[in-house]
C-alpha cells in the first residue's frame, strides 16, 4: 500500500453547532463503519467529497490486482486488493490514516467477501455479488446465468435458472427472474461454505487454472474426432449431430446443455438453444418440427460453428 500527501496539513474541519469535529470522535461513535463510509461522510461534512479512480486492473492473471486512487481535498493515496472493493477500502482506509486526529485508532478492513451477518439481515444479503466476489477473489471465471425455463399462469410465473461457476452448475426457481438468480447463487455460496481456506487452494489449483476447452485448444488438438469434424462436410443424410457433438465434447472436455425454448419460431416452430461450456461459452440456436428435430438443429449449427473455428489459423 502506498500513499502522497500533497499539502502538510488535512483540510480542515468545518464547526457544526455543538463545536469543531474530530474523525477520531466520528470513528469511535461508529466503530461499524467501513472506512469508504467514514471518508464519505468526513467529505461531506469538510465539503471535499472523495473521487475514486481506478489506476491499474490486472484481471488477465491468476489472482486479480486492482489498485484505487482516492482524492479527498489536497491529500491522493493509493490501495491494493484483489477485488475493486478491497482496493477502495484500502485507499479510504490509508487516506483516514493521514486524517484522523487519533492515530491510535486502527480499521480493520473489511472482507467483501464475507458480510457479517449480525450488522446486515439475511433478506439483505445479496448472494449474486457475493459468489461474484468470490470468483474474483480466487481467480475463477465470473460465474454465469442462463434463464433455462419460464413458466405458470400469468399470476404465478416461476422462473428457472442456470448458474455456471468453473466446473459447477446449480438451478434456482423464484417468482421473478432476479430471485432465480439469487437462488442459484445461494446454492453455490452454500456449497463453497463448507470448504476450508485449505481446501478452497486445492479447489483453485483443479478448476481456477484450467480454461477447459479454448479456440487454442481446439485449433491445436491432436484428437481424432475434432480433425475428423475438420474434414466433414456436415451435410450428410442421416448424420446424428447430436451423438457427433457429444463425442467431440467428450473429446475435448466440455459439457453440452439443450435449452428448450417454450415459444414457438415466428414460422410456428420449436426452437433450442445448445450451450457450450467452452471458453468462451458457446450458445447455438436451433428449431424444428419437434423438440428433438430443435435440438438436432442446434447440435448442427454448434458442429459447424466448432468447425470453422478448429480450421483458423
Amino acid at each position: 500500500m502506498s500513499h502522497s500527501r500533497h499539502c502538510a496539513e488535512a483540510p480542515p474541519l468545518e464547526r457544526e453547532d455543538s463545536g469543531t469535529f474530530s474523525l477520531g470522535k466520528m470513528i469511535t461513535a461508529k466503530p461499524g463503519k467501513t472506512p469508504i463510509q467514514v471518508l464519505h461522510e468526513y467529505g461531506m461534512k469538510t465539503k471535499n467529497i472523495p473521487v475514486y479512480e481506478c489506476e491499474r486492473s490486472d484481471v488477465q492473471i491468476h489472482v486479480p490486482t486492482f489498485t484505487f486512487r482516492v482524492t479527498v481535498g489536497d491529500i491522493t493515496c493509493t490501495g491494493e486488493g484483489t477485488s475493486k472493493k478491497l482496493a477502495k477500502h484500502r485507499a479510504a482506509e490509508a487516506a483516514i490514516n493521514i486524517l484522523k486526529a487519533n492515530a491510535s485508532i486502527c480499521f480493520a478492513v473489511p472482507d467483501p467477501l464475507m458480510p457479517d451477518p449480525s450488522k446486515q439481515p439475511k433478506n439483505q444479503l445479496n448472494p449474486i455479488g457475493s459468489l461474484q466476489e468470490l470468483a474474483i477473489h480466487h481467480g475463477w471465471r465470473l460465474p454465469e446465468y442462463t434463464l433455462s425455463q419460464e413458466g405458470g399462469p400469468a399470476h404465478k410465473r416461476e422462473y428457472t435458472t442456470i448458474c455456471r461457476l468453473e466446473s459447477f452448475m446449480e438451478t434456482g426457481k423464484g417468482a421473478s427472474k432476479k430471485q432465480a438468480k439469487r437462488n442459484a447463487a445461494e446454492k453455490f455460496l452454500a456449497k463453497f461454505s463448507n470448504i476450508s481456506p485449505e481446501n478452497h487452494i486445492s479447489l483453485t489449483n483443479v478448476v481456477g487454472h484450467s480454461l477447459g476447452c479454448t479456440w487454442h485448444s481446439l485449433r491445436n488438438s491432436p484428437g481424432e474426432k475434432i480433425n475428423l469434424l475438420k474434414r466433414s462436410l456436415l451435410s450428410l443424410p442421416n448424420t446424428d449431430y447430436i451423438q457427433l457433438l457429444n463425442e467431440i465434447a467428450k473429446e475435448q472436455g466440455f459439457n453440452i446443455t439443450y435449452l428448450d425454448i417454450e415459444e414457438l419460431s415466428a414460422n410456428g416452430q420449436y426452437q433450442c438453444l445448445a450451450e457450450l461450456s467452452t471458453s468462451p461459452i458457446t450458445v447455438c440456436h436451433g428449431s424444428g418440427i419437434s423438440c428433438g428435430n430443435a435440438q438436432s438443429d442446434a447440435a448442427h449449427n454448434a458442429l459447424q460453428y466448432l468447425k470453422i473455428i478448429a480450421e483458423r489459423k
